[in-house]
């Protein structure tokens, strides 16, 4: 039997880890797709405002009661997204304390943001169950609820603030210690800023628009990544 038909345990084992090591940016990247589909669906449910005619409440749920597919639509992209960001945001981690300095707290960051982002992702489809199976009797609904959900769908999943916090974080560890390739480094940091100034300004939810986009051109940044690296 020749040297190379010999496989160690530990050869074996390392082959393993490197197959699996790319399902947290290519989680990443679902997320972003998920994000973008989340905020698009968004905007799709959101009623007409007309200056001379503002909507009533019992407009709105009769508007949200038409658009319940894409209430459920909203719901499974904002939770698909949530929940792929927690192994993204575990990667990342990973991916940036295996480059910084041992003291560094960037890759605490980069995860930290993230994951409060799944949580105020999971937050903003919270109300979807009762308002997705009322809306189909919406004489069993009170229309002044109905109508402050459809702010809620509108307002708190946009929330993407902290995602920028994550891009700052990831576009510095990558433009000081080489974690990442130097057009993610400040494509990150440009993006980051832009979220942390919409986000701590009246202008809070474009950072909804910004969000998603850093996401996904990241995690396929850092996918390729880890496919140059096997």
């Amino acid at each position: 039997m020749s040297a190379s038909a010999v496989t160690s345990p530990t050869t074996t084992a390392t082959r393993r880890a490197a197959a699996g090591s790319r399902g947290w940016a290519a989680a990443g990247v679902v997320a972003g797709l998920a994000g973008v589909a989340s905020i698009y669906l968004s905007l799709s449910l959101s009623p007409a405002y007309d200056r001379d005619n503002p909507p009533t409440p019992e407009l709105i749920t009769e508007h949200l009661g038409g658009v319940i597919p894409q209430l459920i639509g909203f719901h499974v992209a904002t939770v698909v997204a949530a929940l792929l960001l927690i192994p993204f945001a575990a990667g990342l981690y990973r991916r940036l304390a295996g480059q910084s300095p041992a003291r560094s707290v960037l890759p605490a960051v980069a995860a930290t943001g993230l994951g409060v982002l799944s949580a105020v992702l999971v937050l903003g489809s919270g109300l979807d169950t009762e308002f997705v199976f009322g809306l189909s009797d919406p004489a069993l609904m009170t229309a002044t609820d109905v109508s402050i959900y459809s702010h809620w769908v509108a307002t708190i999943a946009w929330l993407w603030v902290t995602a920028g916090v994550s891009a700052l974080a990831l576009g510095i560890a990558a433009l000081r210690h080489g974690a990442a390739g130097k057009a993610l480094g400040v494509t990150s940091v440009v993006l980051g800023s832009l979220m942390v100034l919409f986000g701590v300004s009246p202008l809070q939810y474009m950072a909804g628009f910004i969000g998603p986009v850093w996401l996904l051109v990241s995690a396929l940044a850092l996918l390729r990544g880890e496919r140059a690296a096997r």
